[in-house]
């Protein structure tokens, strides 16, 4: 297992971030049935929706299938940051294996890259 800062006594705290991931997943899955409900089909019967309500259900289908996908990606980012943890991985940029920033897993605690190596990328 690497020592996060190098030797220095102030090592990251893995278990809390391990705790943050297992939340955030268990949050994701709470909202899941949600996001499938808007994200159905929308029934396009004249008879039942007037023309703007057909289109404000469209733009919600679109938005909730948007959203779907946007989690689905963030459910796969936190298995691979509780991959990394159970390797003892977890905490360095995978593009060039230095430590990230305490503050930086406090804002997305499945985050992969470390703030230089994502500013390439922007």
């Amino acid at each position: 297992m690497r020592d996060y800062h190098g030797g220095m006594s102030d090592e990251i705290d893995v278990e809390h971030f391990r705790q943050r991931l297992y939340e955030r997943r268990e949050a994701l899955a709470a909202t899941r049935a949600e996001r499938t409900e808007a994200g159905r089909t929308v029934e396009l019967d004249q008879q039942r929706t007037g023309r703007l309500s057909r289109m404000d259900a469209l733009q919600g289908q679109a938005m909730a299938q948007a959203s779907e996908a946007r989690s689905q990606q963030e459910l796969q980012n936190i298995e691979a940051a509780l991959a990394r943890i159970d390797r003892g991985e977890y905490g360095f940029c995978l593009e060039c294996d230095e430590p990230i920033g305490v503050g930086r897993l406090e804002a997305d605690p499945a985050v992969r890259l470390c703030i230089r190596c994502a500013g390439r990328y922007d």
